[in-house]
């Protein structure tokens, strides 16, 4: 593939993977391609696990949505996130940014631009909704054959002190790497984030894997082959829109009139 094409290509899986396991060349490569990422005088910060064991992945998946199943119970989730959502291909276009929620339930449609209002938490909980989501996120979780953890050394990373910024830039790109190889490999790759946001939930992850005192857990990646003809999640969206140059550059100096030029 070429790079190009590779990066205009990737996109994160948010539907089941197959259950075959990740053959270990590929993993060995997924590896190689991270270590490849540019890092602050060559420190390399990173450190991988690679967890194919069915207990621990099971553990994760409970906890993934069990923490989903919270977030949105609560309304945490849509009050973090609402800047992001998006209810038509128009304002879609308009503000290129965010996510299309194109799949969505028959009984939930009618609720979906009073999604963020007290009452329709009211309702969402009542319809046992947190709770489908968090079941579904679960399966997915735990139907990955792969799952990638990402941490930093503490050597390096020092959240308080510049170094801790270019450890987060460089396993950026590490895990960008990651990202564009396994769309070479046919694979799929999504960041299992919702664990991240409950500090208990976290730290019981930290725990599982015996996460040592001098490397910091920064996140969790489901991996595994695409799977022919796969069905879409009953909640899903699209996010393939993009910002236009004039939106994103400006030329030498930040100005109005330095913008790129929307017919270039």
């Amino acid at each position: 593939m070429e790079l190009l094409d590779a990066i205009r290509s990737r996109k994160t899986t948010n539907g089941p993977l197959r259950a075959d396991p990740v053959s270990k060349e590929h993993q060995k490569l997924l590896i190689e391609a991270a270590s490849r990422a540019p890092s602050h005088f060559n420190s390399q910060p990173w450190r991988f696990i690679l967890i194919e064991d069915e207990t621990y992945r099971q553990r994760i998946a409970e906890i993934g949505g069990q923490t989903m199943t919270q977030l949105m119970a609560e309304g945490r989730f849509f009050q973090r996130y609402r800047k992001y959502f998006r209810f038509s291909r128009a304002e879609m276009e308009q503000r290129r940014d965010g996510i299309l929620i194109d799949q969505l339930p028959a009984p939930l449609r009618p609720f979906l631009r009073h999604i963020f209002s007290d009452k329709a938490l009211a309702l969402m909980n009542k319809l046992g909704v947190p709770k489908t989501l968090g079941q579904d996120n679960t399966k997915l979780v735990q139907g990955s054959p792969l799952i990638l953890a990402a941490l930093l050394t503490k050597e390096e990373y020092k959240p308080d002190d510049l170094s801790g910024f270019y450890c987060l830039l460089s396993l950026g790109m590490a895990i960008e790497n990651i990202w564009l190889l396994c769309g070479d490999l046919g694979l799929g790759i999504q960041f299992v984030s919702t664990p991240m946001e409950v500090p208990e939930a976290w730290q019981e992850i930290k725990s599982l894997l015996q996460v040592p005192d001098d490397l910091e857990l920064m996140a969790l990646y489901r991996i595994g082959y695409l799977p022919d003809g796969a069905k879409r999640p009953r909640i899903d969206w699209t996010s393939s829109q993009r910002k236009t140059m004039s939106q994103l550059a400006y030329r030498n100096v930040v100005s109005p009139e330095t913008r790129w030029p929307e017919d270039e």
